[in-house]
């Protein structure tokens, strides 16, 4: 199985917040996008997709940007893939060219299986999980901002 680039850059903005120290600062969407190296527009819209969740809150204002959520700390990260993912099958069988196979198919069961595997796999995990050490001080210095 394979991650859309939008479900990567969401989960990588989500472990970068996680490791904002308290008393810094928040990070704001364009700082996401810098430390992420992608277009704003992209981290704008996995951010707002992020919100939408309960993951990350945005706030306005002097002193605002992202701050990570409680349940965007200790959410199940195959919970999170499964939402910015969607419910979407590994392969499509209908649509403008069905596969003459649908009616009786076993790939279709097997590759759901799969995918629920995957899922499974991930379902024990958290952002706080992955951001332990040794990865959260590599992810503290993608930015140059300085810390603590």
């Amino acid at each position: 199985m394979r991650l859309t680039k939008f479900t990567d850059l969401a989960l990588r903005s989500v472990m970068r917040l996680a490791v904002v120290r308290d008393g810094d600062d928040p990070l704001t969407t364009r700082e996401v996008a810098e430390v992420m190296s992608v277009p704003y527009t992209h981290a704008a819209k996995a951010v707002t997709r992020l919100q939408h969740l309960g993951v990350v809150e945005a706030r306005r204002g002097r002193g605002g940007g992202l701050v990570l959520t409680g349940l965007g700390r200790h959410a199940s990260i195959g919970w999170l893939v499964r939402e910015l993912e969607g419910d979407g099958e590994v392969v499509a069988c209908d649509g403008d060219a069905p596969c003459p196979l649908r009616a009786a198919c076993r790939l279709r069961g097997a590759l759901r299986d799969a995918q629920e595997a995957f899922y499974g796999a991930l379902d024990p995990l958290t952002v706080a999980d992955l951001v332990a050490s040794p990865t959260g001080p590599v992810l503290l210095g993608l930015t140059d901002r300085p810390t603590g």
